[in-house]
């Protein structure tokens, strides 16, 4: 019966039900500058989206350009433009201009060309490793960049003092989902992976104010996800979305977002590979925090597992 007052007054219920809201972040340093619009791009409107990749695209020129000359050359409108570099984490158009000038000069320094990371069918397996070496690595670079450490530091702390943690996702998430399942019970924390959506919501209907809820889906529409996650918002649950779509389904029934990489998908490469790496990143950001806010109780739990465990580690006698 109380599930309708908390969905109403929810500040991600009232952004879902008005224009979605996109997160500002701290200004990025020039190198990080496309990583930050990679990450973001999902987010973002069409009109700052075409602007954001104009100046991703050649940074040299945009940076040469007034604010009404960008908005020509893009098709849209100077207020767009202030507005994309806002979001971006940028006071203003002029230090947006500066961190474009910085990004050039760097890539005009002789920085190597950026690895394509197009994996084609008769690509030479060295190919393959180099590619995907190069696109793990600037999945977690994008994801880094985007989180958000005030939503990050609030999952912490709701995690570190929870009673209870129901962990919700399917398919690839599933298994990143029994990752963070099992790091928080090794430092004595109570913690549940449901990938079984009918055990899910039972499960949800059990949780109450000091428990918390965490969703894992790369799409934010996955409803197996979305529906025991939307229980526990109602029961009064401290609730979690981990995604890399800000402004998706699941939001809506979300206290904290914690964004990851939007993974780029082609054929010989799913989105569930990339996914699962820039989710695996935030997983490891939160068992660390957690065990950092509760290292008193933690170490002794990791010291007595490590032991109980220790004996299936050794060689047997007869070496096999």
């Amino acid at each position: 019966m109380s599930q309708e007052p908390k969905e109403t007054s929810s500040p991600s219920a009232v952004t879902a039900a008005a224009t979605p809201a996109i997160p500002t972040a701290p200004a990025p340093p020039p190198h990080a500058l496309r990583s930050r619009i990679r990450a973001l791009g999902p987010s973002l409107p069409r009109s700052v989206q075409a602007v954001a990749d104009a100046v991703a695209a050649d940074p040299a020129t945009c940076a040469r350009l007034t604010v009404s000359a960008l908005a020509e050359h893009t098709g849209t409108s100077e207020a767009t433009v202030v507005r994309t570099a806002r979001l971006l984490g940028y006071p203003g158009y002029r230090d947006l201009r500066l961190a474009l000038a910085a990004l050039a000069a760097q890539q005009e320094s002789g920085a190597a060309p950026a690895v394509t990371v197009d994996i084609a069918v008769d690509d030479p397996l060295a190919d393959v490793v180099a590619k995907l070496a190069h696109e793990e690595a600037q999945t977690l670079t994008d994801t880094a960049a985007a989180l958000d450490l005030t939503q990050l530091a609030a999952a912490v702390t709701a995690l570190a003092a929870a009673r209870r943690i129901d962990i919700y996702g399917v398919g690839a998430s599933a298994l990143v989902g029994q990752d963070l399942a099992q790091k928080l019970l090794r430092i004595g924390l109570l913690a549940h992976a449901h990938s079984d959506p009918h055990l899910a919501v039972t499960g949800a209907v059990q949780l109450r104010p000091g428990d918390v809820a965490v969703a894992i889906t790369h799409s934010g529409t996955t409803g197996d996800v979305i529906e025991p996650l939307r229980v526990a918002f109602g029961r009064g649950a401290t609730t979690v979305a981990l995604t890399g779509r800000p402004n998706s389904p699941v939001t809506r029934h979300a206290d904290l977002v914690l964004a990851t990489s939007a993974a780029r998908e082609t054929q010989l490469r799913p989105a569930a590979m990339s996914s699962r790496t820039s989710q695996l990143l935030v997983v490891d950001c939160l068992f660390v925090g957690v065990a950092q806010q509760t290292y008193d109780t933690a170490a002794p739990a990791l010291t007595a597992s490590y032991e109980a465990l220790a004996h299936r580690h050794r060689s047997s006698p007869s070496g096999t």
